[in-house]
């Protein structure tokens, strides 16, 4: 997949995880209820900066927190954009 932004100095663009479906007593809750995804992938990653170099590359799974990021609409995708201070962790 080819990404048409890239993102500049330490921040990182982010493809959420869908979020999971919960049912409670075999009542499927509503998409508007869903909790926000807490992990994603990353789909673009800036250069880093002269003080910090960017330890985050395409394709790494990672966590996030849960307000982290500023949400952004391409293609009818919603991805996240964040800088790489705002990224928890990477999953191995």
């Amino acid at each position: 997949m080819t990404m048409n932004i890239k993102p500049l100095a330490d921040r990182v663009v982010i493809l959420p995880a869908p979020a999971e479906e919960k049912t409670v007593g075999g009542i499927i809750i509503p998409d508007t209820a869903k909790e926000k995804p807490l992990k994603g992938e990353v789909v673009a990653a800036g250069n880093g900066t002269k003080d910090e170099e960017m330890a985050l590359k395409v394709g790494d799974q990672v966590l996030y927190g849960k307000y982290a990021g500023t949400e952004l609409e391409l293609d009818g995708t919603k991805y996240l954009i964040m800088r790489q201070s705002d990224v928890l962790a990477v999953l191995g």
